[in-house]
């Protein structure tokens, strides 16, 4: 069983700038849940028990968002006001980590620094601004398939053509209704790209990617790519791809994020209705 997710959070975050100057990109707000509580929902959803939060500097807000806020109980207490509370505390039996990547190299420099934590045992990584509808169990669905095959399962979506500079990319075949990955790409020019097919940010990789995560020289970016050591991984062992049948929500970039605000507000009863006829009204203007 795999109860085991990293969540590299240590980005700057510098599409966001100056918002995520001094506060961390996964803390921003889609409604009334920052993107980092949807990362670890989900996971909990699936069975996820432990938590590894590869931070950076100006990230303590993550760790203080997971931990006890006993001031604000007590207020909440005398306010009556017990449903936040139970909100807030939500999180109090998980058992979670924090490490501290020192500077920013890349995703597989902040997955390296889970091994100790990891050991030999295979795990989820979450990449929390991609957000996934939370109806749908898109990483309950890619853990039956490790626990059917025993090797990595990384999840895919097709993205438009002039989007593949910006993904990692996979070519695959279907082998008695598997998806199995033939071939990754980093980030590859748009005539170069061997299809529209895109890493997205929800993996299960087992240990043995860490012995190429060590010895890899930088990629794409001067970081060390986890795409890469992927590609190094599957002369090894396979790797089966999970192609994405809920909604993703592209919340790493201002048009995307706007985007996830608005259609999560329009599922949330208690704002829906409002934000709803607001829009309408403001869409007649135009």
């Amino acid at each position: 069983m795999i109860k085991k997710a990293v969540l590299p959070v240590a980005g700057l975050g510098t599409r966001f700038l100056p918002a995520t100057k001094a506060s961390p990109k996964e803390m921003l707000p889609v409604v009334d849940k920052p993107l980092i509580q949807y990362a670890v929902e989900e996971a909990i959803n699936a069975g996820i028990e432990e938590f590894i939060f590869i931070t950076g500097k100006h990230k303590r807000a993550i760790e203080d968002h997971f931990d006890k806020a006993y001031e604000l109980e007590e207020r909440l207490k005398l306010a009556g006001k017990f449903n936040l509370i139970k909100k807030i505390n939500s999180f109090d039996h998980l058992n979670i980590a924090f490490i501290r990547q020192k500077e920013p190299k890349g995703l597989g420099d902040a997955i390296l620094h889970a091994k100790p934590f990891v050991q030999e045992e295979a795990f989820v990584v979450i990449l929390s601004d991609d957000l996934i509808d939370p109806e749908y169990p898109a990483l309950k669905d890619m853990i039956k398939i490790y626990e059917n095959k025993r090797f990595s399962v990384i999840a895919l979506e097709e993205v438009p053509w002039e989007e593949v500079s910006r993904y990692g990319i996979v070519s695959i075949r279907m082998v008695n209704g598997d998806c199995v990955v033939e071939d990754l790409v980093e980030k590859p020019d748009r005539s170069k790209a061997m299809s529209n097919l895109a890493i997205v940010g929800r993996y299960i990789l087992t240990p043995s990617i860490f012995k190429y995560l060590e010895n890899l020289t930088p990629g794409k970016g001067g970081e060390i790519q986890l795409t890469d050591a992927l590609k190094m991984l599957l002369k090894e062992e396979p790797i089966y791809g999970y192609i994405l049948k809920g909604k993703r929500y592209d919340a790493g970039e201002k048009l995307g994020y706007l985007k996830t605000i608005i259609e999560f507000a329009l599922k949330d009863p208690e704002v829906s209705s409002d934000l709803l006829n607001f829009l309408k009204e403001r869409v007649s203007t135009l």
